[in-house]
């Protein structure tokens, strides 16, 4: 065991290089420092977590991104970015200590036997979870498993008085990267992708193709608080937007060979007018994309400054299916622009914290405050537009963030999780009223109002939470509330598509895009008017 744990430590030093004279002195500190303390040290020293507390210590010094996970952390890591992972295929709420079935995943094994959205599970094999306070992170131990294993859950159906039981044998349940997939207009679709995984190419050819049979010629393309994912899956996704030929991006490091990744003729959407949505949460594989988009000029950047993430991690796994991501390269648009924003090494506080400032200094509603140094300034590489590097992608039209209809009553709300809980117990109680009068969501959308009763009834819910109704904030945001309750209760009768088509109705920056997108004058000014020196892009 010990053998094998100091291998692992040795691993930052070792892998992928000659070992050199100066190494193999440090290597045997190390050995020398781990053998001391675990066979001379006063009190029983655990082996594995001295090696595990060593290896995260020393990739905190390096960079913020550099990091270690154990065998559990990163098969949790890892599930979204395989778009898969073993389980029954349902989605579902907790509401007053029971679990709430909200979705059934299609084929998936739930469907198969049975099981319908509105079902209440009180019992998983000898386990119940009905009246018991649960985290969902203790639920998901007990329905998930490995694929072919069994699980009995039993369950209380609307108008059923007995108990159901039912034998599910789990199995690869997926993933899917994108949440929302519609036409705004006749001509203009839009596709909102959550992260860069395995299947998210195909994915968005299918989505690409289902909408173009619907009259699509103009693409709105939601990065916003996209944190990023698999680097050629990013790389494969703006190869969808640029002809053969042209470079997307390149990386770079110390140890690392400049690595370059070209666009081939396989794009599905190289001609068309092209606006992509980013905010402050947008990250690294999102970097990727608006940085190759913007510096050919080949669409327009919308929103906010990006989050910066401008380095490049390789996954080492370790002999205990543990994993080392250790930061090797740096990456750089077509331009040259590499836009890590500034870090301090082992100061990753101030890194992590470094989106507050942007709040607190007024970025995120001004973008006046923004300003960047004539060193970090680059050209796009057809019409000679003024870029920046050295933070994250600076938009070619910003758009603040909504704040007019913001109170602390909403934030309560919102962070209570009484929204949910509200549109959740709605449903259930009228599931079958709504599912016969909006059979679709056209219908749902056009005719469902929130009414004054379930607006009472949900400050009801918040006042047995114990947050104060304050009429005055209630009013400033009723809109907004109400907006929102509908498109959750769309979400649990329909799926997450259809929350983003209510939703996306009063959001600033999807209605921005929309106005660009029509609006030919507008668009092409944007892309092939060169930027006034020495002034930020708003």
């Amino acid at each position: 065991m010990k053998k094998i744990l100091l291998s692992a430590l040795a691993c930052l030093f070792t892998v992928g290089y000659a070992s050199s004279q100066n190494q193999n002195q440090q290597e045997t500190k190390l050995r020398i420092a781990f053998s001391a303390i675990t066979q001379l040290y006063v009190d029983k020293a655990d082996d594995k977590k001295i090696v595990e507390d060593a290896i995260r210590g020393i990739l905190e010094k390096l960079d913020p991104h550099s990091s270690y996970t154990d065998a559990e952390e990163t098969r949790r890591a890892n599930e979204p970015l395989e778009a898969k992972f073993d389980g029954i295929g349902i989605q579902f709420n907790m509401l007053d200590d029971t679990l709430y079935v909200v979705q059934v995943i299609a084929g998936g094994p739930s469907e198969k036997v049975g099981l319908i959205a509105g079902d209440r599970i009180i019992k998983v094999d000898t386990t119940i979870i009905a009246g018991v306070k649960m985290w969902n992170n203790d639920v998901m131990k007990l329905i998930r498993g490995d694929k072919g294993t069994e699980v009995v859950v039993k369950v209380k159906r609307a108008n059923i008085p007995e108990l159901l039981d039912f034998k599910i044998i789990r199995d690869k349940i997926p993933v899917f990267s994108i949440d929302a997939s519609y036409m705004v207009d006749k001509k203009t679709g839009y596709i909102r992708l959550s992260r860069f995984a395995q299947t998210s190419i195909e994915e968005f050819d299918k989505a690409l193709a289902e909408l173009r049979k619907e009259g699509l010629k103009n693409l709105i393309l939601d990065l916003q608080s996209n944190g990023g994912g698999l680097l050629h899956i990013a790389c494969q996704l703006s190869d969808e937007f640029l002809n053969k030929g042209k470079l997307i991006v390149y990386t770079e490091g110390e140890n690392s060979r400049r690595a370059e990744a070209i666009a081939t003729e396989r794009g599905m959407f190289e001609e068309g007018k092209l606006v992509i949505l980013v905010d402050q949460q947008s990250a690294s594989a999102s970097e990727i994309v608006a940085g190759a988009i913007q510096d050919w000029d080949r669409g327009v950047i919308a929103g906010r400054r990006t989050f910066g993430k401008g380095l490049v991690q390789r996954p080492i796994e370790l002999p205990d299916s543990s994993m080392i991501r250790l930061t090797t390269a740096r990456y750089y648009t077509p331009s040259g622009r590499n836009i890590q924003k500034p870090y301090e090494k082992g100061n990753n506080e101030a890194y992590t914290h470094e989106i507050i400032d942007r709040y607190n200094k007024g970025e995120l509603m001004n973008a006046d405050s923004i300003a960047f140094p004539d060193s970090l300034k680059y050209n796009t590489l057809l019409s000679q537009r003024t870029v920046y590097g050295g933070g994250g992608v600076m938009p070619d039209v910003y758009i603040p963030i909504d704040s007019t209809r913001n109170t602390e009553y909403h934030f309560k709300l919102v962070s209570y999780g009484i929204m949910p809980r509200m549109a959740m117990t709605y449903l259930d109680k009228h599931r079958e009223e709504l599912t016969g009068n909006y059979p679709d969501i056209k219908t749902y959308k056009a005719k469902f109002i929130v009414t004054d009763e379930i607006l009472c009834d949900l400050n009801s819910m918040a006042a047995e939470e114990k947050i104060e109704f304050n009429e005055e904030q209630f009013i400033k945001s009723k809109d907004m509330i109400s907006l929102q309750l509908k498109a959750l209760i769309a979400r649990d009768m329909f799926t997450m598509s259809e929350y983003f088509e209510i939703i996306n109705d009063e959001n600033k920056s999807v209605l921005e895009a929309v106005s660009i997108i029509n609006d030919k004058g507008r668009y092409e000014k944007i892309l092939l008017e060169r930027q006034r020196e020495g002034t930020a892009m708003r």
